[in-house]
């Protein structure tokens, strides 16, 4: 009995312990800045997609909104959605010129007080497929924009964001976990991982934070199937007609089917998924490292990202296409 007793105990002691630790944690995830009226964000990639959301959300919310956009529709549909405090610019991520001029731009915006915010959402995903169906300039052109774009941003204006000891948030993938797509997509995605945990880590001791989201599917430009479709039937044509034999006469249908399924069924359309994440790093004060964004980031992708490599590999085999050599 006196055993059975103390077993009882020290289990209501740690389930005590465990609910002071989930409540400490909810209260300190909960606490915001208190100043948000006179901070700066630039936000990238805000032609549609997150980053169009994300400007018109942290407007509302009160913040400075510097949104870059590729274009100059782009931008005009921005404004007309926005209150007039919102400022738009002109941003090619992979132009180093361009990169300049916003520079310029956004150091007049803020003057002294420095740049609270980058959220550096720009992000381009075709081509996708087959590692063999791709050539050297396929990756370049996505780790172009996706990885090296990514880097020109956040170094040319860390100046800035340690001015005013701010936040910088990257936007990266499960994909970034978890490679289950041929391209440059994924190479870039890890990359950005890697990039911002070593950049936290230097930065913070100029009391700077860096934070990764990892959205799940979601339904935006990266994801539009006739896109991808086009793409992959493009490139099924210029294959050799030996590389097409192995695969299959039915591979790319089949490939293309497994798209739209797996779109159909995780891709979200609730984009405010990502950009709360986005409102969060840069509004609490103290922001999370990681943010997983949508159902299946939770709990598939991410997950699955963890167990052993057998398991990862049997699950992704199940949902593609097999050759006709397998």
């Amino acid at each position: 009995m006196v055993f059975l007793c103390a077993d009882l105990l020290c289990c209501w002691c740690s389930l005590a312990v465990l609910a002071l630790v989930v409540a400490v944690w909810f209260f300190r995830d909960s606490r915001q800045i208190t100043d948000i009226q006179e901070k700066h964000v630039l936000v990238t990639g805000c032609d549609s997609g997150f980053g169009n959301l994300a400007a018109r959300q942290l407007d509302r919310r009160g913040f400075h909104v510097i949104a870059a956009c590729l274009t100059e529709p782009g931008a005009s549909r921005l404004r007309a959605a926005a209150s007039p405090r919102l400022k738009t610019l002109l941003l090619n991520v992979t132009d180093s010129a361009s990169i300049e001029r916003a520079l310029e731009r956004v150091r007049t915006e803020t003057g002294e007080r420095g740049l609270w915010g980058l959220v550096n959402n720009a992000g381009i995903s075709i081509p996708i497929g087959p590692m063999e169906w791709m050539q050297l300039e396929d990756f370049k052109k996505v780790l172009d924009v996706n990885l090296l774009g990514l880097i020109a941003v956040t170094l040319k204006f860390l100046p800035l964001l340690k001015k005013a000891r701010g936040r910088v948030v990257n936007v990266a993938s499960i994909l970034g976990r978890l490679s289950i797509i041929g391209g440059g997509y994924c190479p870039a995605k890890y990359g950005v991982e890697a990039f911002s945990d070593s950049l936290r880590r230097d930065m913070m001791h100029f009391g700077m934070k860096v934070s990764i989201i990892e959205p799940g599917f979601f339904k935006t430009q990266v994801t539009d199937l006739n896109l991808i479709e086009g793409d992959l039937k493009k490139r099924w044509n210029n294959l050799p007609v030996e590389v097409r034999r192995a695969y299959g006469d039915s591979y790319l249908e089949d490939y293309i089917k497994v798209q739209e399924i797996s779109m159909k069924m995780l891709a979200s359309s609730d984009l405010s998924k990502v950009t709360s994440c986005m409102q969060h790093a840069l509004s609490a004060r103290y922001p999370r490292t990681r943010y997983s964004a949508g159902w299946d980031a939770k709990f598939l992708w991410i997950p699955l990202s963890y167990m052993p490599t057998c398991i990862a590999d049997c699950f992704t085999n199940m949902l593609m296409p097999s050759t006709k050599g397998s």
